[in-house]
């Protein structure tokens, strides 16, 4: 395993949202707190070349590829938008989430659907969510009494769904029935000690390995299944936010990075906080699920 190599610049709010987008070549990210989002392109060697960064009104907390579209969905501020390569933006669902909360991680599962967590913006105990954006547009409360709903991941058989709570420092893993969309069975799988950090955004990779980044830790932790420890990541920024794999054959480990609540004479002594980091590992990842909307309520959104 290497070690941690910067490679951007740019030091970010709310680094957050890192996935890797197979159709253009591209890993995305998101600034969730200056509403930002990126795409880059890896280079033969890891380094990420900027392609464009778009500006997103109010927060946007994740990114997603929209199958049968050329842009992206993305959960934003209390809901969903849509974003075109152009910049342009289009309200998807206005106002799903409660007033006083906002839209934070999501992912999509093996069958196309859209899963995004929330939090109430003082991040208060039992304040956020998990909602389901269904291929018809439909939008459900899966989960209620989270604090920090955050990385979301499917198991590559897609029978378990991963949650990480960032409020009680945990991940989650609940029984997955592909066919409904719904969870059962939940039960703690991973507890991070307060010492250490708290778990934040989540990968999986292709033989069922999750990699969490822990806020406040500094580090990735890469976890069997099982939920056994099996690698720590030494990142040197604490506030370390959400990993993918990307690049070609997906080998390689990109970490984002937060400066959040940090004061202008703060970034500037810690000029490695706030950046993104590439490690070399000997895992193989997947590139991110996309939305698949049914085409009949896409199209006629679209018009």
């Amino acid at each position: 395993m290497s070690q941690a190599v910067a490679v951007t610049t740019e030091q970010t709010v709310l680094g957050e949202g890192a996935r890797w987008d197979d159709r253009y070549g591209e890993l995305l990210r998101v600034d969730i707190l200056a509403g930002r989002v990126f795409r880059d392109r890896v280079d033969d060697d890891g380094a990420l070349i900027a392609v464009t960064a778009y500006d997103v009104p109010g927060t946007v907390g994740a990114i997603a590829p929209v199958e049968g579209d050329d842009g992206w969905i993305l959960a934003a501020g209390r809901g969903f938008l849509h974003l075109r390569p152009d910049g342009a933006l289009r309200t998807v669902l206005a106002d799903v989430v409660d007033e006083g909360t906002r839209m934070n991680d999501a992912a999509c599962d093996p069958q196309g659907r859209f899963w995004a967590g929330t939090l109430a913006d003082d991040h208060h105990e039992g304040g956020g969510a998990l909602y389901r954006l269904d291929r018809s547009g439909a939008v459900e409360v899966v989960l209620r009494n989270l604090t920090i709903s955050n990385g979301l991941g499917w198991s590559p058989d897609g029978r378990t769904m991963y949650l990480v709570d960032s409020g009680p420092r945990v991940v989650r893993a609940f029984a997955f029935d592909g066919a409904e969309g719904t969870v059962s069975d939940g039960r703690v799988l991973v507890s991070v000690p307060e010492e250490v950090g708290s778990p934040d955004g989540m990968t999986i990779d292709a033989s069922g390995g999750l990699w969490v980044a822990i806020y406040g830790g500094g580090r990735v932790h890469h976890y069997a299944p099982d939920g056994e420890l099996r690698q720590v990541l030494s990142v040197p920024a604490a506030q370390s936010t959400c990993c993918a794999f990307a690049g070609p054959g997906l080998r390689r480990l990109y970490v984002t990075t937060a400066t959040e609540n940090w004061s202008d004479h703060q970034r500037r002594a810690e000029p490695a906080a706030g950046v993104v980091y590439r490690f070399e590992t000997d895992a193989t990842g997947t590139p991110a699920a996309p939305f698949r909307p049914d085409p009949a309520w896409w199209g006629a959104m679209s018009g």
